[in-house]
């Protein structure tokens, strides 16, 4: 009876996963949608913690689990309160490194059961008869081969096993990695024959991980016939060889990599620690973890897809060929561009009241001055004096895929007004101000007129289509791509410097006295 309520609480919970994913893909059902899949993730814990049995028996160690899941939900939920909306895609690539730490433990945890119970004879022969024992050890001696007897499905469960292991440790440290970076603790680094190296390295991975699959069989022969497992020492070190080799990778992947590719970086990882996670369902034969793990890896998947498509870049170029602090974008940012000129706060006032139709491009920049509800107050001051104001937001805007979005979200901004890349720029010529908050790199002009630019070929906002564009920015220094901007020197644009939340509040109250 316990098995088949258990059946139906994965069922349950698998199709949570389902519906809330679906609700994500809309900006009004999000919120609900997280909800209902946490839900069911909620309902699979307990499920599993009071019904889940394991060679006919239940759970134990539940003093060990309940403090597991109050210092995780403590902590998870501290972070989530405390976290600003600038420091939410270090906690986002933090959480999916733990993610990643996890399904790794896992694996660790059954190569050690399986060591255990398939190669240590006093579990293979117990509650067998001495004389079975007997016989069984003198047919083994005699050469008969009864390894794929003894274990028929040992190579895909250790082939499992690894695959959790590898896939887990690399999104792990490349996550780590990745946090680090995106707070500005660790530095873009690379040096010469690095991918060479991270070859080298990952070969290691796979060549020892197809060692250990294709010699499982025999060594547990061999270990039968010796009787004793005194011989699989180099068995458990190749294994953990793997470990750190795989933790390396992870660390060499991710680090020479630009920041402005962090959020194809983040959403890669993401789909890493999904396809970890569907390792660990498929070693407990949990159709809700399982579901779980596909759904994220395939989603993370699509999504880095997506945004390789809006940066007109190859997954391969991503994470070979880097923009964002190299030596290219040094050459691209110390390019001569001209002078530039600056808008004053009273004359950005005047051209906002009386235009037709305002465009805010949000960026980082609004993230870090936490401006977005200044933001909002501009926007309905404006529609009150009768202009269209609408938000142009580019996919890879931010350091993490949606940045913007939840950003905006926040301060209630209604979600219509939020226009994709595409809807923005076949609007940028009927619209009279674009004010651009912070953002640097994807409204850059060079994407589309210079061959040299580390970000040629990458579709960008249009603002210089529009009749004039105001850039917010605290100074002229480049952004996160580490790539000058040649918009700021065009005859359509202005500069208003300062700090995106106060510049926003004293454009408000110039507003309400034209």
């Amino acid at each position: 009876m316990g098995l088949s309520v258990l059946s139906v609480i994965y069922l349950i919970g698998s199709v949570t996963f389902i519906l809330g994913l679906k609700m994500l893909s809309k900006p009004d059902t999000a919120r609900k949608g997280n909800l209902v899949a946490a839900a069911g993730m909620a309902l699979a814990i307990v499920g599993t913690i009071f019904l889940y049995k394991s060679d006919g028996k239940h759970l134990h160690n539940y003093g060990w689990i309940a403090a597991g899941l109050l210092i995780g939900s403590v902590i998870g939920v501290m972070a989530a309160k405390k976290v600003k909306m600038t420091a939410m895609p270090e906690m986002v690539s933090m959480f999916n490194g733990m993610g990643g730490a996890c399904a790794a433990l896992i694996s660790v945890v059954e190569f050690d059961h399986l060591v255990h119970s398939r190669f240590d004879l006093r579990e293979v022969f117990s509650g067998m008869a001495e004389q079975a024992v007997l016989q069984l050890h003198k047919l083994l001696q005699s050469g008969t081969d009864m390894s794929v007897d003894l274990s028929p499905d040992l190579r895909g469960h250790l082939l499992i096993i690894l695959l959790g292991l590898i896939i887990g440790a690399v999104s792990f440290a490349g996550s780590v990695v990745a946090w680090g970076k995106l707070n500005g603790r660790i530095r873009d680094f690379a040096f010469k024959g690095q991918h060479i190296v991270n070859l080298v390295v990952m070969a290691i991975v796979v060549i020892g991980a197809a060692v250990l699959v294709l010699t499982v069989n025999q060594r547990m022969e061999d270990t039968m016939k010796a009787g004793s497992a005194d011989g699989l020492l180099s068995f458990q070190l190749l294994f953990y060889l793997i470990l750190i080799c795989a933790l390396i990778y992870g660390v060499l992947f991710v680090l020479p990599i630009g920041g402005a590719d962090m959020p194809v970086v983040i959403s890669l990882l993401n789909s890493f620690t999904g396809v970890a996670a569907a390792c660990g369902g498929f070693l407990y034969d949990n159709p809700v973890m399982l579901t779980g793990g596909i759904l994220v890896g395939s989603a993370g998947t699509i999504l880095t897809i997506l945004m390789c498509r809006a940066m007109n870049r190859s997954l391969k170029n991503v994470l070979i060929g880097s923009f964002g602090g190299g030596a290219a974008a040094a050459a691209a940012g110390g390019k001569e561009q001209g002078s530039y000129k600056e808008i004053s706060l009273s004359d950005a006032a005047v051209v906002m009241a009386y235009a037709g139709k305002v465009m805010i491009v949000p960026g980082y920049g609004l993230a870090v001055a936490q401006a977005q509800h200044a933001c909002h107050e501009l926007e309905k001051l404006l529609e009150d004096k009768g202009v269209e104001v609408k938000y142009a937001i580019h996919p890879v805007a931010g350091r993490m895929p949606g940045h913007m979005n939840v950003l905006l979200a926040e301060a209630d901004v209604p979600y219509e007004k939020l226009l994709e890349m595409e809807d923005a720029n076949a609007e940028m010529p009927t619209t009279d101000a674009v004010l651009v908050l912070g953002a640097n790199d994807v409204v850059n002009p060079a994407a589309k007129s210079d061959p040299a630019s580390p970000i040629y070929g990458m579709p960008i906002l249009e603002v210089e289509n529009a009749k004039l564009v105001i850039v917010n920015k605290r100074s002229m220094k480049p952004g996160y791509a580490g790539i000058e901007n040649e918009l700021f020197f065009q005859p359509k644009t202005s500069m208003l410097f300062g700090d995106a939340k106060q510049v926003l509040q004293q454009l408000v109250a110039e507003i309400k006295q034209v």
